[in-house]
């Protein structure tokens, strides 16, 4: 590995560090529930996921997982 890819590793290990310069506009992502895997979105603070759970109260075990993982990485917006 030469010296300016080290420097380069160094950095992003510094960055990994300052969660509060990441900023998540859109996601797609496939969680592995306990009984079926569930696709969560994510698109400029509006969450989505296609368990029935969601569908009907607009929130899930799945989004609020991943609200937590993501803490202060994304905004959050809810249909009330």
């Amino acid at each position: 590995m030469d010296y300016a890819m080290v420097s380069k590793l160094e950095k992003a290990k510094y960055y990994a560090t300052e969660r509060d310069r990441f900023q998540f506009d859109t996601f797609q992502v496939t969680m592995n529930g306990k009984n079926n895997g569930h696709v969560v979105t994510y698109d400029h603070g509006k969450w989505g996921c296609d368990c029935e759970f969601y569908k009907s109260h607009g929130r899930c075990s799945h989004t609020m997982a991943l609200e937590i993982i993501l803490h202060g990485m994304v905004d959050i917006a809810y249909d009330d």
